[in-house]
């Protein structure tokens, strides 16, 4: 019976050493390695003194170094914490000091970038590096090569439930500064084995893990993969060419993508051999324009698609079979296995067919909330009840997503806005108030508000509306995102107004502004 994570190499590990689980150019690591590698991480961090829910973050590209670490962390009874490798040091600051994260492990390069922001994390003790560059000086540090590291002698493994903490996964909230999802073993399994069982995957299948490994959706790609005893093949790809070029040299099964990556994908031509090997594709992070997946289904005719909706806080919620991509193409499908999601309305009813609700999602995939923030988990994780029985008050914690969607007579899903103002942008989430909060502290505005539009690429875009004292240039603001935010959080289009408007409380009006400039981009590429 499978209790933690790592628990899904053991088994493999066990039942098939010797068949190819992971793979990064042409390094290739069988179960019985992952295991093996796994084991002499687990062991140096207990040697290191991690304890039990301590936190064991990531700061590196896919790498085999990165996914070792992860199930590492499980075996030696920590929570591991992949932080994005596009995030600059002081955000990755915040998410070391809001999780008191103890060890990480990273490269010299990186620990470079972060020397002014290492001094200002207490928590931190240990920094391993997966190359043999020296890091800089930093005395409250006890910096080791992941070589090193990785000779200590087998520990004795800490004993584990499914109900402990496994992870913490970073996701922008709407309030600013990003919210720790703290997920059990018991989370993360029962979401490989529902994802596996719709997906159809087998041993026999390979997996070409493109997104980032701090994204729930990314990290999935590992976990259902192993679930099966499936191999998958690392990549940090700079064109999207390459990720063809990819799925045809290692005759990948199962791809996996955002809809930036596919609108640009279904622009290019696929080699024939890839229609023979590449079973399914996955669609996740936002809605998949229908012109994308026409043509899709005219480039690869025997390529399964699915269509995805997701919650950092829920893992996966609903998927829209293959055969009903043609049909209905705009839906987000039903419930995954083992969960059941709700349209309710504001009094906790259920909405009649095509009444527009919240959508609510209950199961076993439900994290345990935001780490250190019980305001915002009061929020989002609420009780609901689940049946009439009066005997016993059974009552559980579901997901209030804040999604507002409708139901079909044949049970269908379909999205209809955000309640919050989230940007959803390249696949990833983005707080506006994040964006805004760099900006304020560069002093170049002084009032501003960043807004998501619909982008025809990006799905949305960000527009960010200024008054400045004086004439700025727009190069000047795209230098200073460029040293401070990753790219995928640079505004696309900037507007220099004198004034903003406001509401009737005198705050600014965003609603009145994300209204004004919703068409812009779709407008430009009419």
């Amino acid at each position: 019976m499978l209790a933690t994570l790592d628990d899904l190499i053991t088994q493999q590990a066990q039942r098939t050493p010797e068949s190819p689980a992971l793979r990064l150019k042409d390094t290739t690591l069988s179960y019985r390695e992952l295991n093996e590698a796994i084991d002499r991480a687990a062991s140096a961090f207990i040697a290191a003194g991690i304890k039990s829910n301590d936190r064991v973050a990531v700061y590196l590209p896919k790498t085999l170094e990165a996914v070792i670490t992860l199930f590492a962390a499980s075996r030696a009874s920590a929570v591991f914490v992949p932080i994005n490798p596009l995030l600059k040091p002081a955000q990755v600051s915040y998410i070391l000091n809001d999780c008191h994260v103890r060890l990480v492990v990273t490269s010299s390069d990186r620990t470079h970038l972060l020397k002014d922001v290492i001094n200002t994390c207490p928590y931190l003790s240990d920094i391993v590096l997966t190359d043999s560059k020296p890091g800089p000086e930093v005395a409250s540090i006890c910096f080791t090569t992941w070589s090193t590291f990785s000779e200590t002698p087998k520990a004795q493994f800490p004993k584990r439930i499914d109900s402990d903490l496994a992870a913490i996964l970073y996701t922008s909230g709407s309030t600013g500064n990003p919210k720790g999802v703290v997920l059990t073993h018991r989370n993360m399994l029962t979401g490989a084995q529902s994802v596996a069982s719709y997906l159809k995957n087998t041993s026999d299948d390979v997996l070409l893990a493109v997104l980032p490994l701090s994204f729930d959706y990314g990290l999935s790609q590992l976990t259902t993969a192993f679930h099966v005893g499936a191999s998958v093949v690392l990549m940090d790809y700079l064109l999207p060419r390459d990720v063809i070029k990819a799925v045809s040299r290692y005759s990948i099964t199962g791809l996996a993508g955002v809809p930036p990556l596919w609108n640009q994908l279904a622009q290019l031509d696929w080699p024939e051999e890839t229609r023979g090997t590449l079973r399914y594709i996955t669609n996740s992070g936002g809605a998949m324009p229908v012109s994308t997946t026409k043509l899709f289904r005219e480039k690869l005719p025997t390529t399964e698609i699915y269509l995805m909706y997701g919650l950092t806080e829920a893992f996966r919620s609903t998927f829209l079979p293959p055969e009903e991509v043609d049909i209905r193409p705009e839906s987000m499908g039903k419930a995954i296995p083992n969960v059941e999601v709700l349209v309710l309305r504001e009094d906790g009813s259920e909405c009649d067919i095509d009444e527009p609700g919240e959508l609510v999602h209950r199961g076993p995939l439900v994290s345990l909330g935001y780490w250190n923030d019980p305001a915002k988990t009061a929020v989002r994780f609420k009780p609901i009840p689940t049946g009439d029985c009066t005997e016993v008050p059974l009552t559980e914690i579901a997901v209030w997503s804040g999604d507002r969607v409708k139901k079909d007579k044949d049970g269908y899903l379909y999205f209809i806005s955000r309640a919050d103002e989230m940007i959803k942008t390249s696949g990833y989430r983005v707080s506006p108030t994040e964006v805004e909060e760099v900006v304020y502290a560069s002093g170049l505005a002084k009032e501003l508000v960043a807004i998501g539009a619909k982008h025809p690429q990006l799905g949305e875009a960000i527009i960010l509306i200024l008054v400045t004292d004086t004439e700025i240039e727009t190069s000047e603001f795209v230098r200073y995102f460029q040293r401070n935010l990753p790219a995928y959080m640079h505004p696309k289009h900037y507007v220099h107004v004198t004034e903003l408007p406001r509401n009737q409380n005198g705050k600014i009006d965003r609603k009145m502004l994300a209204e004004q400039y919703s068409n812009h981009f779709m407008e430009l590429e009419s």
